[in-house]
């Protein structure tokens, strides 16, 4: 008897890109977080089109050509010949953090242009790593004088008092600017793939979350707790989202399962009622 072949869905593909840290696909992941907005997007036609723009760049080398001189190719082709940039006109659109739109548009945000950028340089054999910089993603190159950090948005390199100015409204909001010294080295260190992959989809939570946007706003939440199987936070903020969309089983499900592996955190009680609630309207 043969049983049915039921073809992957869109969340086991990406379960299977972010499985583990070793093997971790993280260009093929961030691409594949569009799959929920555009389920018919070929994944691998858009790594072939990433390919054909390596290849473009590649013709422009030297044979002889350093990371410095190859760094300096990159960003002309990159930021000025073909133009990408942040989408200072819609810097919330959802298609901002898509690669495969991004490509058409030359338009992302700082952790979707960063990854391409960074698939692009790992192609010219440069040695470069995201940088998890609080409010805006950064990327690292290592160069033969040192450790270039550069702004993905606009391919500048940042002197160390350009970072520490970029900081300071990061410190003052969080209470840091009164005599606390934290070194600007903590900031800069590199963001592992998983910690990248779950900025974008945070980025793409807080969209749908604004806009009330449950349905949209669930698949996302899918996504993160795949990713971060761990994060019980994630476990409220999805059992939130079932509520709001009459999903009171599963709703009740994700946030007992909160409450369970919850440690003294400060919302337990209004969690509990919220619990509560769920449980006389569901009898």
């Amino acid at each position: 008897m043969h049983l049915p072949y039921t073809p992957p869905t869109a969340l086991d593909y990406f379960g299977s890109l972010v499985q583990t840290d070793t093997e971790f696909a993280l260009f093929e992941a961030a691409i594949s977080l569009a799959q929920d907005e555009y389920p018919e997007l070929d994944i691998q036609s858009v790594l072939d089109d990433v390919d054909q723009l390596l290849a473009r760049i590649r013709r422009r080398l030297p044979e002889d050509a350093g990371a410095l001189q190859k760094l300096r190719i990159l960003n002309q082709f990159f930021f000025r010949d073909l133009g990408f940039g942040g989408n200072v006109n819609d810097y919330y659109d959802p298609d901002n953090s898509f690669i495969h739109v991004m490509l058409r548009t030359r338009r992302g945000i700082p952790v979707s242009l960063a990854l391409l950028w960074m698939e692009l340089a790992q192609g010219l054999g440069l040695s470069v790593r995201g940088i998890g910089f609080p409010g805006h993603f950064m990327v690292k190159v290592n160069l033969p004088m040192g450790q270039a950090v550069i702004d993905p948005l606009t391919g500048q390199s940042l002197s160390r008092e350009e970072l520490s100015e970029r900081l300071d409204p990061f410190r003052r909001r969080n209470g840091l600017d009164d005599g606390m010294d934290i070194p600007l080295g903590l900031y800069l260190q590199t963001a592992p793939p998983r910690e990248i992959i779950a900025r974008m989809l945070r980025n793409l939570k807080e969209i749908h979350r604004t806009q009330e946007d449950w349905e949209r706003l669930l698949a996302v939440q899918e996504r993160l707790i795949v990713l971060l199987p761990e994060s019980w936070p994630e476990y409220r903020d999805r059992g939130l989202t079932h509520a709001e969309l009459g999903h009171t089983e599963q709703a009740l499900a994700d946030l007992e399962c909160y409450l369970v592996h919850a440690d003294a955190v400060v919302d337990v009680d209004a969690i509990a009622d919220r619990v509560e609630e769920l449980r006389r309207h569901s009898s």
